[in-house]
């Protein structure tokens, strides 16, 4: 169990101990346990490090030592989280424990929070980073008011995955009627929390059942333990590798010809060359250089701390926020947010406050508190105020615009802190509302329209899906073969397992569009209703095909940013006109000739080809089907 110690005193793994010391290149998996007072929250996190063989020689000498200094008889592995002196005297846990420790198939970071209400504060900050989060309840006791408390402010802070361990299953002589029990009361309640994976395990921390091993006491069960489950459940899922955001932390300026902007990549990636846009000024760049420890590197990845140069000449500051030129999130002044309140001073509407969100800080005023949670029944209760550690839905005035995504699409931009502006001391956490990436536009006719989030993610039904949704639109003129690739394309798709949806020109206007004509206001409408036709799918998981001749470049765009940038792919089908011409399969280009059919796109109207740097251009004439659909299968490097 004891681990041996180089001669320089620093500790470091046995060989014979289970960890593997190549694990600095495994992935990580944080998770954070919760759960109500002496649920053995603690003592489960020393019982995953003592059975796992993580514990080193010195700590386990000085938990002896403290072990028989408290008169008990036997090793209290709870002691190696509560660290405090106030938690060991009292037997709890007050402030979050970080534990650190690997198996030879992955390496852990762990979050023991508190299980008193007073402390729930404490909690939230454990679970704001994890991707996991372990609800421990006592057997005997059963699903009580913060074991409710703790997996709610679970699923607010988007934790994908729950593990409901039903602790001191040696106290109920291993019943699996009682552990029965306890899963349906749970699932009674979770039913209308924003959680899609959720695991039952019983085990006995104190005991060892179901813990590193499985228990011989419960062969009733027949699920994995906890450490197999937590080194083989999907990370990552917490990030969003798809927009990119770099908020500004710093600007470095060496002398008068280096201007670098530093900060960390906060979500997607971005190479050099690439087009951004600077918030909130709105000026538009190209990416010249990106600076790492390391050196100069083609790409900055999530999660990475960089600094980017750009090519012009732009007033960039801290707080300021670099993105995709064609991806932006909101920017607004006034949003709704749920917010978990920290403080014993309530929150009330009409009192100042400072926010801080990504690197931004700015003045801000609770306009309206609309209602609280009852974390029991997670009914909406009327009230102008939040008492500590109540959690309620509130509007938020900002004396200057952030920058921000619905925390569902992106945590760290959709999240920040509350600070009161005398004691600059924070009482409130808060998750700003979903809202639609392409959200109503400020007119008439919308006003009185309220977004309704999605009831599925899209990131969650992409993860069933086992692929990425994706928006292929192809554009060119008549006859050229935008239908017959993109038809050979789905099929191809669809052989493989994937969901697919194509939408196709004639199609949309026998049905939705058969009331527009071909002037160019009505194609602006037709490209229009088929962008959030599209949409629709796409946020369903789809990988939809869209062909249309979509003249105009204009139009096509507005299409275009309803997207991430990365999940669009322009495709532009040509042909010679000789060629059209003597195709011609719906008899367009003889009625063109005939003089019966004016505008016919690539006869006597033109068609406006892509210019962005990722389109892909098909010649037909000298392009077989099958080609021109490996070609398309490349680009999309689908994930």
């Amino acid at each position: 169990m004891k681990t041996a110690q180089q001669n320089n005193g620093t500790p470091t793994p046995k060989e014979d101990s289970g960890v593997d010391v190549s694990y600095l290149d495994m992935d990580m998996l944080r998770f954070t346990t919760a759960g109500s007072v002496d649920d053995g929250k603690s003592t489960l996190i020393g019982r995953l490090l003592y059975d796992s063989k993580s514990i080193f020689e010195d700590q386990w000498d000085a938990l002896e030592s403290t072990t028989k200094n408290r008169g008990e008889e036997k090793v209290n592995l709870a002691l190696l989280t509560d660290g405090l002196r106030a938690e060991r005297e009292q037997g709890i846990t007050i402030d979050v424990a970080y534990r650190y420790f690997a198996t030879p198939k992955r390496k852990f970071i762990i979050a023991d929070t508190p299980g008193h209400e007073q402390y729930t504060r404490n909690m939230v900050t454990g679970a704001s980073t994890a991707d996991l989060a372990i609800i421990l309840i006592d057997a005997r006791k059963g699903v009580l008011t913060q074991s409710r408390r703790h997996a709610f402010l679970s699923s607010l802070l988007q934790i994908p995955h729950l593990v409901v361990a039903v602790n001191k299953m040696d106290l109920v002589d291993y019943s699996e009627d009682r552990f029965s029990e306890i899963i349906n009361d749970f699932k009674e309640f979770s039913e209308n929390l924003d959680v899609d994976d959720i695991t039952f395990i019983p085990i006995s921390a104190l005991k060892g059942d179901n813990i590193v091993n499985s228990s011989n006491n419960m062969s009733w069960y027949k699920g994995a333990t906890l450490l197999h489950h937590l080194e083989n459940v999907k990370v990552g899922s917490r990030k969003n590798p798809h927009d990119f955001r770099f908020p500004v932390q710093y600007v470095i300026r060496p002398d008068q010809d280096y201007r670098g902007f530093a900060g960390r990549v906060v979500s997607g990636n971005i190479r050099v060359g690439e087009k951004v846009s600077v918030l909130p000024s709105g000026e538009q760049s190209r990416i010249r250089s990106i600076e790492t420890v390391d050196g100069s590197a083609e790409i900055a990845r999530t999660g990475e701390s960089v600094v980017l140069e750009v090519e012009n000449e732009i007033d960039i500051s801290r707080g300021d926020m670099i993105v995709r030129e064609n991806n932006v999130p909101n920017c607004k002044s006034t949003f709704e947010a749920t917010v978990s309140w920290m403080n014993k001073e309530p929150l009330q509407a009409g009192r100042p406050y400072v926010v801080m969100h990504t690197s931004r800080t700015t003045q801000a005023l609770v306009k309206e508190v609309r209602y609280r949670i009852n974390v029991d029944s997670l009914h909406r209760e009327e009230t102008a105020e939040l008492q500590l550690n109540e959690i309620g839905r509130v509007v938020v005035e900002t004396a200057h615009p952030l920058f921000f995504d619905a925390y569902k699409l992106n945590n760290d931009t959709g999240s920040f802190i509350l600070v009161d502006p005398d004691t600059h001391v924070t009482v409130g956490a808060g998750m700003i509302r979903s809202t639609s990436t392409s959200a109503l536009k400020d007119d008439p006719s919308s006003r009185n329209i309220v977004w309704e989030p999605w009831n599925i993610d899209r990131e969650v039904r992409e993860q069933r899906n086992g692929h990425e949704a994706r928006i292929i639109w192809f554009t060119g003129v008549s006859g050229a073969g935008k239908t017959t690739i993109a038809r050979a394309l789905e099929r191809e798709l669809w052989e493989r397992g994937l969901r697919t949806m194509l939408l196709d020109g004639d199609q949309v206007r026998h049905g939705l569009n058969s009331d527009l004509g071909f002037e160019p206001s009505d194609r602006k409408e037709n490209i229009r209703r088929v962008g959030e036709v599209a949409r629709l799918f796409y946020e369903h998981g789809n990988i939809v095909l869209c062909s249309f001749v979509s003249p105009y470049r204009e139009d096509r765009r507005v299409v275009r940013e309803m997207f991430p940038s990365d999940r669009y792919l322009e495709v532009c089908v040509l042909c010679d006109p000789e060629i059209l011409q003597e195709r011609d399969p719906k008899g367009l280009y003889l009625k063109a000739k005939q003089g019966t059919l004016k505008s016919l796109t690539g006869f006597d109207a033109g068609h406006e080809a892509p210019t962005e740097n990722d389109a892909i251009f098909i010649d037909t004439g000298n392009t077989e089907v099958e080609q021109a659909v490996v070609t398309i299968l490349d680009k999309l490097n689908l994930k």
